[in-house]
């Protein structure tokens, strides 16, 4: 089996060519080589090359092609050309390992690096015209849609405790029908072993798997043995994903896997302890717990509601709720006035309150809390009034508020 290279821009993209014909024996590796040879799209392109990391950035540069020390004592750098990054990494085996870590020696056999692999699905290599190497079963696999191991399971799991995630990742994206027995096996004898892992590394595989076309069931096999709650012991939402995941598909939306990690979880403080377990960036952490607290949103709001609401949280945390409120509600309600919500937050432009604290002052009241207490109180008589209002109204308005008196 070979890639046509005519067929995959990347292949015959001129700063590929470049970084190729510059390495001389290199080969494409892992996801590029899996995800041409199904004809899906290609984003990053790795490379395996059969001399030492020294060499290689050597090679590079003798050809005025920039080059990142990104981890020199396990063999890789990158090339960067044009506005391409290439992962270079030397070929490899590992002499030593503690499940998180490895030592590594470089070699020049391409088989031995294919066998320190975790699975013959990403196994593969390709020359640069697209000649294959598949030194396990990796192609009859990928057209089976078995994700496997290299060699013995239990062995490649010790290597890298996260293969155990990698295993349901890949199985979610790639795999078809039952899982791989003795990879499943030797995945739940390792699960305890999550907890060495750091959070960044396991929430990074954890979104990976979320962003799948259909993760569910994957994730219904890792609470069937016991690895979920490795992960999130939380209590869980299963039955809203699976209707999220529903959703996503019948409407063609994106697959987001933090919306959808904050769909299987019960509550804005199991989101605070996922974000804290799993090290999730600030902006994440926030996503979820917003998205789980405060303000429901039923289908039977109101587009007057809807745009007081819009215009007190933003559209992005609104489209959140509306489409976790719609995935925990019965199929049978319809889809209507969901999409109806979501289509007014798209077109919702953000109304300007004309009046600000300099016009309160203007009007006398002294600079102050007092200040942002009276503008705060025309605003919520504003935006009760659908924003309608203009400023002379508002202004009429401040001039009442301050008649009135402290509150």
């Amino acid at each position: 089996m070979r890639i046509d290279p005519a067929q995959h821009g990347w292949m015959t993209a001129p700063e590929t060519v470049a970084v190729m014909a510059a390495l001389g024996e290199a080969r494409f590796v892992g996801g590029a080589v899996r995800n041409a040879l199904l004809g899906q799209n290609v984003v990053d392109i790795d490379i395996a090359v059969p001399m030492p990391p020294t060499e290689a950035l050597i090679r590079l540069t003798a050809k005025d092609i920039k080059v990142v020390e990104t981890g020199m004592d396990h063999g890789t750098v990158t090339a960067i050309a044009g506005h391409h990054a290439f992962e270079i990494t030397s070929l490899r085996r590992d002499v030593e390992t503690d499940g998180r870590h490895a030592k590594v020696v470089f070699t020049d056999d391409w088989a031995e690096d294919a066998m320190r692999r975790d699975f013959t699905i990403n196994a593969m290599y390709a020359t640069a015209d697209g000649e294959i190497f598949d030194y396990a079963t990796g192609v009859e696999d990928l057209i089976a849609g078995r994700v496997r191991f290299m060699g013995d399971a239990a062995t490649r799991i010790a290597e890298d405790y996260l293969r155990v995630l990698r295993l349901f990742r890949f199985h979610a994206w790639y795999g078809k029908g039952d899982m791989d027995a003795q990879g499943l096996r030797a995945a739940a004898q390792a699960k305890d072993k999550l907890k060495t892992l750091s959070g960044e590394r396991v929430a990074k595989e954890l979104l990976r798997l979320l962003e799948a076309a259909n993760p569910a069931p994957v994730l219904r096999v890792m609470a069937a043995t016991g690895i979920l709650p490795e992960v999130l012991p939380e209590a869980l939402q299963l039955p809203r994903l699976e209707h999220l995941i529903e959703i996503d598909a019948d409407n063609m939306l994106p697959r987001d896997g933090v919306l959808r990690l904050a769909a299987m979880l019960d509550s804005s403080e199991g989101a605070h302890a996922a974000s804290d377990r799993l090290k999730l960036s600030n902006a994440d952490r926030t996503r979820l717990e917003q998205a789980l607290s405060g303000e429901r949103i039923t289908a039977g709001l109101s587009a007057q509601g809807a745009r007081r609401l819009l215009y007190r949280i933003g559209v992005a945390r609104f489209r959140d709720k509306v489409m976790l409120q719609w995935a925990g509600a019965p199929r049978a309600a319809g889809a209507l006035p969901w999409r109806m919500l979501l289509e007014m937050a798209a077109n919702w432009q953000r109304p300007r309150f004309p009046l600000t604290g300099r016009d309160v002052m203007q009007a006398g009241v002294a600079e102050g809390p007092e200040v942002g207490r009276i503008l705060a109180q025309v605003e919520d008589w504003w935006v009760g009034g659908d924003f309608a209002a203009d400023e002379g109204a508002c202004r009429d308005r401040l001039a009442q508020v301050i008649a009135q008196g402290p509150r």
